[in-house]
């Protein structure tokens, strides 16, 4: 029996490829090879489950060897014909594929919070920023322009142009189920390459969907795969020939496993990796703005986010905000992600739970102050889920384990200092670069902490500044490994080489008798 999902406005249904079998009541998820859905051979399956209640959603095959490399086999056959395919083809069909991403987008988010956990709103929100993408792949005919200069020296010009690479991959973490696949695959396929991709087996239905869609859309078959798996699939990834560049997102292990692996067999590789963002926050800002950007940026998608704004300096005389902070939290409301007024939902799996609650425990063993707690929540009819309240700790120094650790969980880490210059060293000296926020009344001092400060990524008055695609996310320092950062302008580069051509016509031959001199240039 398969799940289906029908497609808005006169398309077809698809089924987002899953299947029950072995007598199993949890349906497998299927793997998407050249065009088709193809029911995994594995001998090892994973478990997906709903971090609300535990209770197992669907089955993740780890793909076998032979089932990967026939991924590869497809996407490498089908990237002659799509690479010719012209530009404005795969233009309209970008077109076609932010059209279907709307029109469904109540359907993938509900599958979101079904397997992510994560509100509805939120989930909506994540399918919004890579429809995004999407959006701005539409752009292509400008984005992919070369460049020309004529008369470089007598009857010669030389121009560039921007040719794909072949065969790319990607490799999605859990926390973005839509938006981080949609941050690789359209920017790699509307530049003429094609794809395999690897889903978080935490949470690989959204993916499924989308790549489904794409084919609705006009993409043909092969030029878009999904493998499934863990440290396997990985390996195959950064070994197999046939690809050529590597797109992550995820942890630091992880991330800086691929960098290495993968360019060691000579791929380009683009890894986003692990960040400790910082929130400065000045005595002359905005008290009520500030506070509702600091929770909203803290506590939101249950602090499963790269760009959380996990710690907040306070400056000065600010730190007597701490309280009113506290008070902003508790009013948050945690629940299943399908509740009405539910404001974050729970994390990931009793593993991440278990080791937000250890982090939290050592910034208390370590001197900090513990003003919010949000360790033991239980939340009726989702007893059994991985829920963490709000939970705030003050007066945290820099060597504690709290502040050192990326925590990736609904707590935020309150610093205190004298100065400005006191919070941009504080933030230099943190080996991550991936955002910062200041949050203040004055120019001088917002342009003076965007000068000084050394993160990829700064908010003025503004808590999560990741940019909308016609710019670059662009992470630095330990928050990211490569030379080409994603999507923007920076994501056309990355997915494509440059190719340059100088040619000569002489202006005498127009016409003319054949040379028989010496050519030279003057």
């Amino acid at each position: 029996m398969l799940r289906w999902f029908a497609l808005s406005r006169g398309f077809a249904p698809f089924a987002v490829g899953r299947s029950f079998s072995n007598g199993s009541s949890a349906p497998t998820v299927k793997l998407f090879i050249d065009g088709q859905f193809v029911e995994s051979k594995a001998d090892k399956w994973i478990d997906c489950y709903n971090p609300a209640t535990n209770d197992v959603v669907c089955r993740v095959p780890c793909a076998t060897q032979q089932e990967m490399q026939s991924a590869v086999d497809a996407a490498r056959k089908a990237f002659p014909s799509w690479k010719d395919t012209s530009i404005m083809s795969r233009q309209r069909v970008m077109f076609n594929y932010q059209h279907l991403i709307r029109e469904n987008m109540g359907k993938l988010a509900a599958n979101i919070t079904e397997e992510q956990g994560k509100t509805l709103a939120d989930a909506e929100g994540d399918v919004l920023r890579g429809l995004q993408v999407v959006e701005h792949a539409c752009s292509i005919t400008s984005l992919q322009l070369g460049e020309t200069l004529g008369s470089v020296t007598k009857d010669m010009d030389t121009y560039t142009y921007r040719e794909p690479l072949g065969v790319c991959a990607g490799v999605t973490p859990f926390n973005f189920p839509a938006m981080i696949p949609l941050w690789m695959f359209p920017m790699a396929l509307v530049c003429g390459n094609t794809y395999v991709i690897k889903p978080s087996e935490q949470d690989p239905g959204a993916c499924m969907m989308l790549v489904k869609m794409a084919q609705e859309a006009g993409v043909p078959d092969g030029v878009v795969n999904v493998i499934h798996g863990q440290k396997e699939s990985v390996d195959f990834v950064c070994d197999d020939p046939d690809i050529r560049a590597i797109s992550f997102v995820g942890s630091d292990r992880v991330g800086k496993y691929i960098y290495e692996r993968g360019t060691a067999s000579g791929k380009r590789v683009q890894s986003n990796m692990g960040a400790k963002n910082h929130g400065v926050v000045m005595p002359d800002a905005n008290k009520e703005h500030t506070i509702n950007q600091l929770v909203g940026a803290a506590f939101g998608a249950a602090g499963q986010r790269c760009m959380a704004l996990s710690t907040a300096i306070f400056v000065g005389k600010a730190k007597e905000w701490i309280p009113e902070i506290v008070a902003r939290a508790k009013q948050l409301k945690v629940n299943e992600g399908t509740k009405p007024g539910a404001d974050l939902g729970p994390l990931i799996s009793p593993e991440a739970k278990e080791r937000v609650l250890d982090l939290v425990q050592s910034g208390v063993d370590e001197g900090a102050d513990l003003v919010l707690d949000g360790r033991g929540l239980e939340i009726e009819g989702f007893e059994k889920g991985n829920f963490v309240g709000p939970t705030i700790l003050s007066k945290v120094s820099p060597s504690m384990t709290c502040y050192k650790e990326e925590i990736f969980g609904p707590v935020l880490v309150a610093m205190n200092v004298d100065t400005l210059d006191d919070a941009i060293n504080m933030i230099n000296s943190n080996p991550y670069g991936n955002g910062t926020a200041i949050f203040t009344s004055s120019g001088a001092v917002a342009r003076k902490f965007q000068h000084d400060i050394d993160v990829g990524q700064v908010g003025i008055n503004v808590p999560i500044p990741v940019p909308l695609p016609m710019f670059s996310f662009t992470g630095s320092r330990g928050s990211f490994r490569g030379d080409v950062n994603f999507y923007g302008k920076q994501g056309i580069q990355f997915y494509t080489q440059l190719k340059t051509i100088t040619s000569l016509w002489k202006e005498e031959d127009v016409g003319g008798a054949s040379p028989t001199v010496m050519p030279t240039m003057k």
